[in-house]
């Protein structure tokens, strides 16, 4: 006998644990299967485009570290990079390395938030989470070694970055990388072929490819789907041409799959922190900029490959000390594009978990 229910809504935030920020959904129910779904953005909404026309070049790199805050070492890449394709500055070599140095390790910390929220979304209640926060704290505490902070970092300049390497952080570096690896084996072992995790996450949430690549998501989101693509190969920007990694893809997008390509990609870059540690030249840490950066009129575009995705600049200048327009390329934004398509149908708590598998973070989206 079918039981004849009356759908209602339920109201997720815009302060719910388990929405990855200031986020709302609301979710048209039949029971407990979702038929409807409504996002709303705009909660957290902060103004930091507009904000940068009123900074000089440097003055807003601050405002960058605000948007994805766990990911704060990328997001002041992309801007600099903008900025210095607009200026024509070149960057020296040792800097470029330092670069590649903070950007990868910029983004196995981000993966361990990422990874460890998403299975507590699954149900594993904070066991991993803090397991997977213990080795991000390591990774802080190299970023503390090297500017004094702790996840708002602003380490990136116009020109090169802020300060030199202390003597004790390669050593620390080395020993970091064989230990990371350990823990990534261990976290395989008690995960990847988990009963409940496959239940929970196997076939969940599928991204279609072709909806993925004409909504333009990028990061895991996309790799999860199969498609090879990472700016790091197929855009490269500072020096990632010179080291060997690949790119981890899933096979049909869905909550699992996304969470193994970030689990591989902490694997890659390891490979290019050995690389990196093992290259770098001594010299220069900046070029020769002027305290005020002032770029010939014009505009111009850079993106760098962030944990979530592409993050990208586009900055105009009009002559002055301080940007004409600032444009951002929030990559959870463009990647929460097909989040009511990959709810719709599945039950309550599916809707949580397929959330937590883009691993967003709404301070970039509301930016």
């Amino acid at each position: 006998m079918q039981l004849r229910t009356e759908p209602f809504v339920l109201n997720i935030g815009p302060v719910h644990p388990s929405t990855h920020g200031v986020f709302r959904m609301r979710a048209t129910l039949d029971g407990e299967v979702v038929v409807d779904l409504e996002p709303v953005f705009g909660y957290l909404h902060r103004g930091i485009e507009k904000l940068a026309e009123e900074r000089t070049y440097s003055g807003v790199i601050p405002l960058t570290d605000r948007l994805d805050y766990v990911a704060s070492i990328t997001n002041n890449l992309a801007y600099v990079l903008a900025v210095e394709k607009l200026a024509g500055i070149t960057v020296p070599e040792r800097a470029e390395y330092i670069r590649v140095i903070t950007s990868e390790m910029q983004r196995i910390a981000a993966h361990l938030v990422s990874v460890g929220s998403f299975l507590n979304d699954a149900g594993a209640y904070f066991t991993p989470f803090l397991y997977m926060y213990r080795e991000r704290e390591n990774i802080v505490d190299l970023f503390d070694m090297l500017c004094g902070q702790r996840l708002l970092y602003s380490y990136m300049r116009i020109g090169g970055v802020s300060q030199d390497l202390p003597d004790e952080f390669l050593p620390a570096l080395r020993k970091f990388i064989p230990h990371m690896r350990s823990r990534i084996n261990e976290y395989d072992w008690l995960l990847k072929e988990n009963e409940i995790l496959l239940a929970r996450a196997k076939g969940v949430g599928i991204l279609p490819r072709e909806t993925a690549i004409s909504i333009g998501a990028s990061g895991p989101v996309l790799r999860g789907c199969g498609v090879k693509w990472d700016l790091r190969k197929a855009d490269p920007y500072s020096i990632y041409d010179r080291f060997e990694f690949d790119i981890p893809t899933g096979i049909q997008g869905d909550c699992y799959d996304r969470y193994r390509v970030r689990v591989e990609e902490m694997r890659q870059s390891l490979r290019i922190l050995e690389q990196a540690v093992e290259q770098i030249p001594a010299g220069e840490i900046r070029g020769d900029v002027p305290q005020l950066v002032r770029p010939p009129a014009g505009e111009a575009y850079a993106h760098v490959e962030g944990p979530t995705g592409e993050v990208g600049f586009h900055v105009v200048s009009d002559g002055s000390i301080a940007p004409y327009r600032c444009h951002i390329r929030a990559p959870s934004l463009m990647n929460l594009t097909a989040l009511k398509d990959m709810i719709v149908g599945w039950k309550v708590q599916d809707l949580i978990l397929i959330f937590g598998s883009f691993a967003i973070t709404m301070g970039e989206v509301d930016r």
